[in-house]
């Protein structure tokens, strides 16, 4: 029975999502493996690959390709919200720049100050500087709250949560921030 397979003198290889990254470290990997100039990303989701043209050996070819392991990277930044669960899901690559908010009656403060950890003298350990982020909610006539940027949006969603927000609250504000620029990540709502 004829196959596909066999056309041509290479095969494509389709990935589950669209991510250029992705697609360029399979790429980089098949290359590294079996020469280079054998793989070439054509977009964010396929990637093809040149081939034998021998049936039996394109088969141990991609059997080969099966086996290749890929260094783990960060993904994209994403927000999955399902509006019917009031779910949220994110990743941890997930930032939000400065941008003010308002909504109904709640208001959200965001400030970050950097914290500083120093070793003991002469304990040849190193000073290490990293970014502590306070966050304040209040229940109160709609006023406009100022955030500044870098505080992680998973700390957000957590203190409106608390504050007993609505999973419509939420869709409504990280909706409001995504079409603002401020959201640093892909939002899809389910």
């Amino acid at each position: 029975m004829p196959s596909p397979l066999l056309d041509g003198d290479s095969v494509n290889l389709d990935l589950n999502a669209v991510d250029f990254q992705t697609a360029r470290r399979v790429a980089q990997a098949i290359d590294r493996r079996l020469g280079t100039g054998t793989a070439r990303a054509m977009d964010g989701r396929t990637v093809q690959v040149r081939a034998p043209t021998d049936a039996n050996a394109r088969v141990n070819f991609i059997a080969e390709l099966e086996e290749l392991t890929l260094e783990a990277s960060t993904p994209a930044a994403k927000v999955v919200i399902n509006a019917r669960t009031g779910s949220i899901v994110l990743n941890q690559a997930v930032t939000l720049g400065p941008c003010a908010i308002a909504h109904g009656n709640l208001s959200v403060t965001i400030s970050s100050a950097p914290v500083i950890s120093q070793p003991a003298p002469l304990s040849g350990g190193r000073t290490v500087v990293a970014e502590q982020a306070s966050i304040q909610i209040k229940q109160e006539p709609g006023t406009m709250i100022q955030v500044p940027a870098a505080p992680l949006l998973a700390d957000v969603v957590r203190a409106l949560n608390s504050l007993g927000a609505t999973p419509q609250d939420l869709l409504a504000i990280l909706q409001a921030i995504k079409a603002s620029g401020a959201l640093n990540a892909e939002l899809e709502v389910i």
